[in-house]
C-alpha cells in the first residue's frame, strides 16, 4: 500500500509539472512557469548539497562557490566570445570548471572534519566573492547582465515554457543519477563514512577518496545550476557566491530532510513558496520562516519528504 501511494505521489507530481506552463496560460499566472523554473534550479542546487550533508555528513557553508562558478562562466563567455550560444558547450563547460574548482578545494577541506569544515568551505567560498567583485571587466560588485539566453538546437529558449521544460528534464536526470548514486556500494560507503568514518577506515576503505569524489560530484551539480540560473535571470552577479546564498540552500536541505532524494525538492518548494506568500504580508517574512524551520527539526527531524517516506 505505501509502495503504491508513493508512486501515486510521484505520477501526481509528475503530472501537475509536466502541465504546469498550460495551466498557468489557462489562469493567466504565466508568471509561475518562470517562477517553477527558478524552483527547480535551486531544487537542484539544494539536492547538490543534501549530497554532502544529508549522505556524507559534510555541512558546507561555501556551497554557493560553485553555483556563482557555474554562472560566471555563461557570463564570461557572453563577453569573451559571444559565439559560444550553444547550451550543449557552455553547460558542460560550466560543469567541468567547477568540479575541477571542487577538486582543488575539497583537496583541502576534507583534510579537516566539523566546524572546521564548515569554517574553510566558507572561507574559500568568501575569497571566491572577493575575487569576482574584483573583476570590474565583467561588472564587479553591480553584476554582469547577459544579452540573451543560450541555445539549444530546435528549441525556443528564450521562451519560459521551453526554457522551464529543459530546467525540469535536466533536474529529472540528475535526480534519478542522485538515486542510482544513493543506491550504489558508493552511496553504501559514504553512508557509513558519515555513521562512522574511523570504522570505515579501519575495514580498509579510503575515505578521503570516497568524500573528494562526493564533494566533486556536488559541485559539479551545483555549477549546473548556477550554470542555469544564469540563463533563467540572463544575470549573473558575485552575489551568488556568498554565504548567504550558501545558507539559504543549507536551510532547504533541513527543511526538505537530510539525506533523502526528495529532500531538495521538497525544501525548495517550501523555502520558495513561503517566501512567495509571505512577502505579501509582511516584510519580516523570515521570522515565520524560522519559527517553522524550529518545527520541523523537533516535531519532523526528517523533514518534509521524510513525512511522505516509508516508516521504518
Amino acid at each position: 500500500m505505501n509502495h503504491l501511494r508513493r508512486h501515486g505521489w510521484l505520477l501526481a507530481t509528475l503530472a501537475v509539472a509536466l502541465s504546469l506552463p498550460q495551466l498557468a496560460a489557462l489562469c493567466g499566472q504565466d508568471f509561475y512557469v518562470s517562477f517553477a523554473s527558478r524552483l527547480l534550479i535551486w531544487a537542484l542546487l539544494a539536492s547538490s548539497l543534501n549530497l554532502l550533508v544529508g549522505m556524507g555528513g559534510m555541512v558546507s557553508l561555501g556551497h554557493a562557490a560553485y553555483f556563482g562558478a557555474g554562472a560566471y562562466v555563461v557570463g564570461i563567455l557572453s563577453v569573451e566570445a559571444p559565439g559560444w550560444s550553444s547550451a550543449l558547450l557552455v553547460w558542460p563547460l560550466a560543469v567541468a570548471l567547477s568540479a575541477l574548482l571542487a577538486v582543488v578545494i575539497g583537496a583541502v577541506c576534507l583534510r579537516t572534519r566539523g566546524v572546521y569544515f564548515i569554517m574553510i568551505t566558507l572561507a574559500f567560498a568568501q575569497m571566491l566573492f572577493y575575487i569576482f567583485t574584483s573583476l570590474t571587466p565583467y561588472g564587479g560588485d553591480d553584476g554582469l547582465s547577459l544579452a540573451k539566453r543560450l541555445t539549444l538546437p530546435g528549441l525556443a529558449m528564450a521562451g519560459d515554457a521551453t526554457f522551464y521544460y529543459v530546467v525540469l528534464a535536466i533536474f529529472a536526470a540528475c535526480l534519478t543519477a542522485l538515486g542510482r548514486l544513493q543506491a550504489s556500494r558508493f552511496g553504501r560507503v559514504l553512508a557509513g563514512i558519515k555513521d562512522n568514518e574511523e570504522r570505515m577506515e579501519s575495514l580498509g576503505y579510503a575515505t578521503f577518496r570516497f568524500k573528494l569524489v562526493a564533494y566533486i560530484i556536488a559541485g559539479a551539480l551545483a555549477g549546473l545550476a548556477g550554470a542555469l540560473m544564469a540563463n533563467q535571470n540572463a544575470f549573473v552577479s558575485p552575489n551568488m557566491m556568498s554565504w548567504n546564498e550558501s545558507g539559504i540552500a543549507l536551510v532547504m536541505v533541513i527543511l526538505g530532510g537530510l539525506g533523502s532524494l526528495w529532500g531538495g525538492l521538497a525544501g525548495a518548494a517550501a523555502f520558495l513558496v513561503l517566501e512567495e506568500v509571505l512577502t505579501g504580508f509582511t516584510t519580516h517574512w523570515q521570522i515565520v520562516l524560522g519559527l517553522i524551520l524550529l518545527a520541523v527539526v523537533f516535531f519532523a527531524p526528517r523533514g518534509i519528504a521524510g513525512l511522505f517516506a516509508k516508516q521504518p
